[in-house]
C-alpha cells in the first residue's frame, strides 16, 4: 500500500491516505485471504457468537461497560484541540469517534485474544483510524522473541510486513509464554456449547415431533374369510378418508369407520427429558468464564443480593483490567496525534466510573467513610 509515500510528497498536494492493512478485495477473498491464527481458530470464535445468543450478549455487554474517558493536557488548548480530535476523527469508512474504534477494537480483543488497528495519516496529522480484519494480518517473530513484525495480506495470499509499523495499533489478551498472539476470552467454551447446541437441537426436533401430530391408524381385520378377502381395500379406504379428514385446508370432518380401527398418536407415550437442569449447567459454566453476573445477561438464578454485590465488583475489576489492556493504544494515539500538531504536552487519561451498584449506596458508602477519617482526626487530635 501508498500510505508513507505522503511523508515525501510536496506540502501543496494532498496525499491520499489508505490503510496499509486493508484486505484487496477480489471475488474469492474468502479462499485467498483467509488466514486461521496460530493455536487459535477465529471462525470457531465468530461461529460461537453467532450459535449461543448469550455469548454474544456478554461480549457486547462487557464492550459497553468499559465506559468512555476524557483526555486531559497540561494546556487548555492541547487539552481542547485532543478532546475534538477524538470525538471527530473518522473510523473507517462509516464510523466517527474514538468510542466507535475502541468499541470494535475491544470486541475483537475478547472475541479473537488479538486485536490490530491502524492509524491513518496523510504525513500531517491523523485522518482515519481503522480496525484491521484479525484474519487479514499475521504475526511473525523478528530476530528476537521481542520483535514482533506485523504482516499484512497483498490480496495474493501471501503476508509481507507493513511498511510503518509504525502507525499499527496491536494488543493482545493473556497471551501465553512464548506465544505472539492472545487468548480468546471464548476459549474452552466449544465444548460446552457444542453440548448445549445439542440440546437446544434435540428439543426443537422433539418438539416438531410431538407439536405436528402424527397418526398411527391400524384396521384389523375379522375373522370371516369375506373381510380377510377384501382387508387391503378396505385398509386403503381407512387411509384415504382419515387423509380428508386431517387435510387443514378443507373444513373439519368426522372420521367414520366401521370395524375394528385404532387410532393412537405415534410418540404419545414417549417422555421428553427434561432439559432445565442440563441447560443451566452448561449456561453456568459459560457464564463463569465470560465473568459476567447472570443478572446482567437477564437469567433470573436465584441470588442474594450479597451474591449480586460481590459478582458486580468481580466484573468492576475486570473491566479495570480490559481497560489497562486497551490504554496504550489510546496512548499511542493520542501522542501521535499531539506531536503530528506540534504539541509537546503530556496528557492523563481518565476512564468514567463503573456504576453496576445502586448510587445510594454508593453514596452512603462514601458518607461512611467521611465519617470515619472525621472520628480518625477527631481522636489523634484529643491524643495530643
Amino acid at each position: 500500500m501508498a500510505l508513507g509515500k505522503s511523508k515525501k510528497q510536496k506540502p501543496q498536494k494532498n496525499a491520499v491516505a489508505v490503510p496499509q492493512t486493508g484486505r484487496k478485495a477480489h471475488p474469492f477473498s474468502a479462499l485467498s485471504g483467509y488466514s486461521p491464527l496460530s493455536g487459535t481458530d477465529a471462525a470457531l470464535y465468530k461461529a460461537l457468537r453467532e450459535a449461543i445468543p448469550i455469548i454474544d450478549a456478554a461480549i457486547y455487554k462487557i464492550v459497553r461497560l468499559i465506559g468512555t474517558f476524557e483526555v486531559t493536557c497540561d494546556s487548555k488548548a492541547a487539552t481542547k484541540a485532543l478532546g475534538s480530535f477524538l470525538k471527530e476523527v473518522k473510523v473507517g469508512g462509516t464510523g466517527q469517534g474514538i468510542d466507535s474504534f475502541l468499541s470494535v477494537y475491544t470486541e475483537q480483543l475478547l472475541t479473537y485474544g488479538t486485536a490490530v488497528g491502524e492509524i491513518v495519516t496523510d504525513g500531517r496529522s491523523i485522518t482515519h483510524l481503522f480496525n484491521s480484519d484479525i484474519r487479514s494480518v499475521s504475526l511473525t517473530e523478528g530476530s528476537s522473541p521481542l520483535d514482533i513484525t506485523v504482516c499484512s495480506d497483498n490480496g495474493k495470499g501471501e503476508f509481507l510486513p507493513v511498511k510503518y509499523p509504525e502507525l499499527i495499533l496491536l494488543s493482545v489478551l493473556n497471551p501465553q509464554p512464548g506465544q505472539l498472539y492472545g487468548t480468546s476470552l471464548l476459549k474452552g467454551l466449544s465444548f460446552v456449547s457444542d453440548i448445549l447446541l445439542k440440546i437446544y437441537n434435540t428439543i426443537g426436533v422433539n418438539w416438531e415431533r410431538v407439536g405436528n401430530v402424527r397418526f398411527a391408524v391400524t384396521y384389523k381385520p375379522q375373522n370371516d374369510s369375506l373381510d380377510k378377502a377384501y382387508a387391503q381395500e378396505r385398509a386403503m379406504l381407512v387411509a384415504e378418508e382419515w387423509s380428508k379428514t386431517m387435510d387443514s385446508s378443507s373444513a373439519a370432518k368426522d372420521f367414520v369407520a366401521v370395524g375394528d380401527v385404532s387410532i393412537k398418536a405415534i410418540g404419545a407415550d414417549n417422555q421428553i427429558l427434561d432439559s432445565e437442569i442440563p441447560v443451566r449447567e452448561m449456561l453456568e459454566q459459560i457464564v463463569a468464564k465470560l465473568g459476567v453476573p447472570p443478572f446482567i445477561l437477564g437469567l433470573s438464578w436465584s441470588t442474594t443480593e450479597r451474591m449480586s454485590m460481590q459478582q458486580a465488583d468481580i466484573l468492576t475489576s475486570e473491566i479495570d483490567y480490559y481497560r489497562r489492556t486497551v490504554e496504550p493504544v489510546i496512548r499511542k494515539i493520542c501522542t501521535t496525534w499531539l506531536r503530528l500538531n506540534g504539541y509537546s504536552d503530556s496528557f492523563v487519561i481518565d476512564w468514567e466510573n463503573i456504576t453496576l451498584q445502586d448510587i445510594t449506596e454508593l453514596a452512603q458508602s462514601r458518607l461512611y467513610d467521611a465519617q470515619a477519617s472525621k472520628l480518625i482526626r477527631e481522636t489523634a487530635g484529643e491524643t495530643q
